[in-house]
């Protein structure tokens, strides 16, 4: 217990912070543990103790409360009018409204003529919100429910009873989906809520694609359809959905909206559409019918795609370069993501089933990975499975599942479509490809390759699908060659300098990069670049370390090159891939 402040010697030295406690003594002051003093000694006896009564200003407010319930002291009556209704009356002190609001503060302490008026009216507000905002004021105390919150927060901006507002701003931030997002943020744009109304358009840029689904969303106007596209921010898997939202909003009123489609489509980032659905749009688009400009604009862009004479496709949001599965001592089920621009390493969701020796891709946003081999299980076995992430969720699921199993597969996306390239099952190496449509979900063999490959470098660009270097079971390839999906037919390419198997195939500007391998004696850490317009190749900086059964990847114009086997033999490498 703490000692009594009578018994402490006037002469001791510092200073004493005491908490009162019960005791036996019948003192009225001493019943309640609510006091706390400090005791400031002298050397001359002459001492003072300073106390604070920590209830003192709740049980003021209390009798406060007590005296507004009985209409004692009472120097203000409120009137009341909502819609011409009956008025509703409220007896309140001024000095209560005058603290916990500055507008009825300068209203009774200015010039206002409020200041020496024993009543005033209040008109269009609901009397029994006013109700709590006077109780609040007395108590301290508010619930906020769905009934409620909006003309609650409407009096509460109104009167600048600031707890009171943002009570309601957390009630309705917890409570936005994707129907009544966009309603409420005008609400807040009406009566100036700022943090409401931010965290309307955060709720808006996460939840985009199920919030354009609504009919709130084609309430909006032009100018603010196109500040929502221009939001860098966006959660999209793909710029498809931004498109998609572009065409329901005009068709929402065709006839009047038409007119703002051209600019509608300047904020969605059309460069990084698919080619394969600008594509589809072009032909079956029945907008662009009566928008001959906006037609031409999008024929020009997936022209200038096709050709790859256009610029870095924009991104919305950051980009982050995926590493899936792997091997170290067996397979992995692991997925983490690498974050360039804050430099962290974020653990996702694991795959279903360890793999390592897969292909991976991104396609319409999602994450694919195809084929490998789980190297977890005394049978070793090899894998035909097609697996997808979606980032928005941190999901996996299944799809088709390959012809046939693939380990060390190439994967490459062309028009839409997963490629997957060679690989081997057992002892077979396949010189086999595959094509999976995600319309139909159904993989069709095209023709195969010149040679069986395992390990090959296979990426897209301009259109066609490119596969280098690469392993027969029997020798190393140096060769490459390209697939034209319009023809069904493979061309043969120059041949690289090395022969490389396990390496690393990127596409940067129409140029080819082949990164590292394992050329049948020692791993590589030379890279050679393809010019796809001279069918030439051309040796570029090497790495700083060799590696054979990596992964790379392209961000912002840089080559990310990640993992590697250590011995070639037993290497399982992880695949990584941006989205």
């Amino acid at each position: 217990n703490a000692p009594d402040p009578c018994s402490c010697p006037a002469s001791s030295a510092g200073t004493h912070r005491i908490f009162y406690a019960p005791c036996r003594m019948n003192c009225l002051w001493r019943k309640k543990p609510d006091f706390s003093a400090i005791v400031v000694p002298s050397i001359r006896g002459s001492g003072y103790l300073d106390y604070t009564v920590e209830t003192h200003a709740s049980r003021s407010m209390k009798v406060m409360e007590e005296f507004r319930q009985k209409d004692m002291l009472c120097d203000l009556t409120i009137h009341v009018t909502n819609n011409d209704k009956n008025t509703v009356d409220f007896k309140v002190h001024k000095v209560v409204l005058a603290s916990c609001s500055p507008y009825f503060r300068a209203m009774f302490t200015s010039s206002f003529k409020e200041r020496h008026a024993s009543e005033v009216t209040i008109q269009d507000l609901n009397p029994q919100v006013v109700g709590k905002l006077i109780d609040y004021a007395y108590t301290a105390h508010i619930t906020v429910g769905k009934q409620c919150a909006l003309h609650l927060l409407l009096a509460a901006m109104r009167y600048q009873v600031d707890d009171v507002a943002k009570a309601c701003c957390d009630f309705l931030t917890k409570h936005l989906d994707a129907s009544n997002v966009i309603g409420i943020s005008r609400f807040a744009e009406d009566i100036g809520c700022p943090e409401l109304l931010q965290h309307c358009w955060q709720y808006v840029n996460t939840h985009f694609s199920q919030v354009t689904k609504e009919e709130e969303f084609l309430s909006l106007t032009h100018c603010q359809v196109v500040a929502l596209f221009t939001h860098n921010n966006l959660k999209v898997l793909c710029e498809s959905e931004v498109y998609k939202a572009c065409t329901d909003w005009v068709r929402g009123d065709l006839e009047s909206r038409v007119q703002y489609l051209h600019a509608l489509l300047n904020a969605v980032k059309i460069y990084a559409l698919p080619p394969n659905f600008l594509k589809n749009v072009l032909k079956s688009c029945d907008i662009l019918s009566k928008a001959d400009s906006c037609k031409d604009l999008l024929w020009r862009i997936y022209d200038a795609i096709i050709q790859g004479n256009f610029p870095p496709a924009p991104k919305r949001g950051p980009q982050l370069i995926y590493v899936a599965g792997g091997y170290r001592q067996r397979s992995l089920s692991m997925m983490e993501a690498f974050d360039p621009i804050r430099n962290v390493w974020i653990k996702l969701a694991d795959m279903e089933t360890p793999c390592s020796g897969l292909g991976a891709c991104t396609l319409l946003g999602l994450l694919y990975t195809v084929g490998g081999r789980n190297y977890s299980l005394p049978n070793n076995t090899e894998s035909n499975l097609l697996c997808c992430y979606n980032p928005m969720t941190n999901q996996w699921s299944q799809r088709a599942p390959l012809n046939l199993p693939r380990n060390r597969v190439g994967v490459g996306v062309v028009d839409g479509c997963i490629y997957a390239v060679g690989g081997s099952q057992g002892f077979v190496h396949h010189n086999t490809v595959e094509r999976w449509d995600p319309e139909s979900n159904i993989w069709t063999f095209v023709r195969p390759m010149s040679v069986a490959r395992l390990g090959a470098g296979v990426t897209a660009c301009g259109g066609f699908l490119y596969v280098v270097g690469g392993y027969d079971g029997m020798r190393r390839w140096n060769t490459a060659e390209k697939y034209h999906p319009d023809t069904d037919t493979w061309h043969q390419l120059a041949s690289m300098s090395s022969p490389r198997s396990g390496l690393g195939l990127v596409c940067v500007n129409s140029f080819l990069y082949a990164i590292g391998g394992y050329d049948g004696h020692v791993q590589l850490n030379s890279t050679e670049r393809y010019d796809t317009v001279g069918n030439l190749w051309e040796p570029r900086a090497p790495m700083m370390h060799c590696r054979s059964a990596h992964g790379v990847a392209v961000h912002e114009g840089l080559i990310y090159v990640l993992g590697q086997s250590n011995c070639y033999h037993r290497g399982r490498g992880h695949k990584p891939v941006i989205t």
